[in-house]
């Protein structure tokens, strides 16, 4: 007897790993852009939680959601995990004193920040079709990184910082949106709003169908 197996996979729970994961590095590195702390050995610190937590983690969890079907989350959190991988292992060269980083323009580290936000505008488009949740994770994630992208190419440290500031929103954001999954998933209702938005009505798609149905073969008949 052949046994049927669920491949079913909940599209919620990759979201919760990768947008916690997301918040807890997205605050960390912008608490230092935004100058809460940093100093010499900062990039010490730094790199094994943003290329691990933030990386790693987010990484597997956009892997996770591909398998789920959940475009969105698995460009999302593929691409970010990915960033915070890469920007880990660019600490890391640093606080090995590998490579040194300009004091003043950085147009390298300032295109990273432009393939990042043009990626990330276009998922905050796609997420007005899922929740206003997102979208803000999303739209603060892209804001920041055209600041930060800017703000490399040009030198303009008072860009950096302001970068830093909107990160951080975005980190709560996002731990605000995973805990929302988080506690509906748990409880089986939605215990805090996320804006999500409603899919359309499955008798009105019925309908839609058949009446696109009904025309088609009017059409045929009439040919």
């Amino acid at each position: 007897m052949t046994e049927s197996i669920n491949t079913t996979r909940p599209i919620a729970v990759p979201w919760v790993l990768g947008l916690f994961s997301l918040s807890g590095a997205t605050f960390v590195v912008a608490a230092h852009m935004a100058g809460w702390f940093g100093g010499p050995t900062s990039a010490l610190f730094l790199f094994p939680f943003a290329a691990v937590f933030g990386g790693l983690a987010q990484f597997l969890a956009g892997m996770w959601a591909y398998q789920a079907g959940d475009a969105l989350a698995t460009a999302m959190l593929g691409t970010w995990g990915s960033f915070w991988m890469a920007y880990g292992v660019l600490q890391g060269l640093v606080a090995l004193g590998k490579l040194s980083v300009p004091s003043q323009a950085f147009p390298e580290l300032g295109f990273w920040f432009i393939a990042l936000a043009v990626i990330t505008w276009v998922g905050a488009v796609a997420a007005l079709a899922r929740s206003w949740a997102l979208v803000a994770v999303l739209e603060t994630l892209a804001a920041a990184s055209t600041l930060a992208a800017i703000a490399e190419l040009i030198g303009a440290h008072i860009l950096m910082l302001l970068a830093g500031w909107i990160f951080l929103v975005s980190a709560v954001c996002a731990w605000y949106t995973a805990t929302a999954m988080l506690f509906e998933d748990m409880f089986g209702r939605e215990i805090l709003p996320c804006g999500r938005v409603r899919a359309a009505s499955p008798s009105l798609s019925a309908s839609a169908a058949e009446l696109a149905l009904h025309q088609t073969a009017s059409t045929r008949r009439a040919g």
